[in-house]
C-alpha cells in the first residue's frame, strides 16, 4: 500500500516555493489558492521571511497550499491507495481524497488560520517538544503542570502545549531522560485554548461541499479510516482542539501493510518520524520538484 503524507505547521521555510512557482500552471494554480485562503501565497512562499510565514494565518495556507500544489504535478498519484494528514495536513489530505475542493479546502484553512490567531490571543500560551523519557512519565509531569499533551508524535517525541508559565517549569524540571525544546508557534493548538476556534471552523463548514473520500484516509483523532465525508469534516472541526494521534496513524498504516510513503511538499517532518516510527518503510518527501523522479524510483522498486 502507497500512503501519500501532507505535513502540518511549522514544515514551512523561507522562499520553499520558488522551484515548484518554475512548474507549469503552478503559479495560476497557487494566485487561485490566495484568492480562495484570503492570503498572498505567492509573496509568502517566494519572498517573505521565517518569522513572517510562522505567523498562523500564514503558515497553515501556506503549506495546505504547497502540499496541493506538488500533489497536483504527481504524474503517479493514481498509483496512491490512501492518504493521511498531520494537523493542518488534513485539509490537503481531504482535498486530495476528493472529501473537499481544492476551493474549500483553501477557504477553510484560511479561515482556521486566522480563527486559530486570533483564539491565541487570549492568553499566553505556546508548546514544546518533550524528546526520549518514558511516555507515562512525560504524561504524569504534564498533569502536574496541567500541560495537554497536543501531539503525540511517534518514536519517543510528545508535544506538550499550554500556558508559557507552565512551558517554563516544564523546561526547569523535565521528567528524567527528556530533552525539551520550546516551539515557535503563537499558541497552544490542539488543546482548550482553541475552543472558539471551533466555533468559527463548524460554522464556516457548513457552507462546504462534502463528498464521500475515493481514498482510503485516516484521522488524527485515533488513527482510525474515516469513510465518510460528512464524519471527516466534522472531526476535521474537532481536531483543533483534539490531540493529534500522529502515533496512531503510524501504527495504523503498518496495520494496513503499507510498503512506501511520499511526503508532499513541504516534505521531510513525516518522513523523519516514519523513519522511528515505521523503521524499513521506503519513503520520499517532496522538497522541491526534483523528488518527484525518487517518488518514480520507488514504485519501481528503488528506495532511499
Amino acid at each position: 500500500m502507497m500512503i501519500a503524507l501532507f505535513p502540518g505547521q511549522g514544515s514551512q521555510s523561507p522562499g520553499f516555493l520558488t522551484p515548484w512557482l518554475e512548474l507549469d500552471g503552478a503559479a495560476d494554480r497557487l494566485a487561485a489558492y490566495s484568492e480562495w485562503s484570503g492570503v498572498d501565497l505567492v509573496a509568502a512562499g517566494t519572498e517573505w521571511d521565517a518569522d513572517q510565514i510562522r505567523d498562523t494565518q500564514v503558515a497553515q495556507p501556506l503549506i495546505v497550499a504547497a502540499s496541493l500544489l506538488s500533489w497536483n504535478t504527481l504524474d503517479e498519484r493514481e498509483r496512491v491507495d490512501g492518504v493521511a494528514g498531520h494537523s493542518v495536513g488534513e485539509f490537503a489530505a481531504a482535498a486530495a481524497a476528493g472529501i473537499l475542493s481544492e476551493e474549500d479546502a483553501m477557504r477553510l484553512v484560511g479561515i482556521r488560520g486566522r480563527a486559530m490567531a486570533e483564539a491565541a490571543t487570549a492568553e499566553s500560551t505556546g508548546m514544546s517538544a518533550v524528546l526520549g523519557g518514558d511516555e507515562g512519565a512525560v504524561l504524569e509531569r504534564l498533569v502536574e503542570l496541567d500541560l495537554t499533551p497536543a501531539n503525540y508524535n511517534g518514536g519517543g517525541q510528545l508535544v506538550a502545549a499550554g500556558t508559557l508559565d507552565a512551558l517554563s517549569r516544564l523546561a526547569e524540571a523535565p521528567p528524567a531522560g527528556t530533552r525539551i525544546i520550546a516551539l515557535q508557534v503563537a499558541g497552544a493548538f490542539h488543546t482548550r485554548f482553541m475552543a472558539p476556534a471551533v466555533e468559527t471552523l463548524r460554522a464556516a463548514v457548513q457552507d462546504a461541499s462534502v463528498s464521500d473520500p475515493t481514498l482510503t484516509i485516516w484521522t488524527n483523532r485515533d488513527g482510525s479510516t474515516v469513510s465518510s465525508g460528512a464524519e471527516f469534516a466534522r472531526l476535521l472541526v474537532e481536531q483543533v482542539a483534539s490531540p493529534v494521534r500522529w502515533d496512531l496513524c503510524m501504527a495504523s498504516f503498518a496495520a494496513a501493510g503499507v510498503d512506501g510513503l511520499v511526503e508532499l511538499a513541504p516534505g521531510g517532518t513525516l518522513t523523519g518520524l516514519a523513519k522511528r516510527g515505521l523503521r524499513g518503510t521506503p519513503a520520499v518527501a517532496m522538497k522541491t520538484p526534483a523528488d518527484r523522479e525518487k517518488f518514480s524510483a520507488m514504485l519501481q522498486g528503488g528506495s532511499e
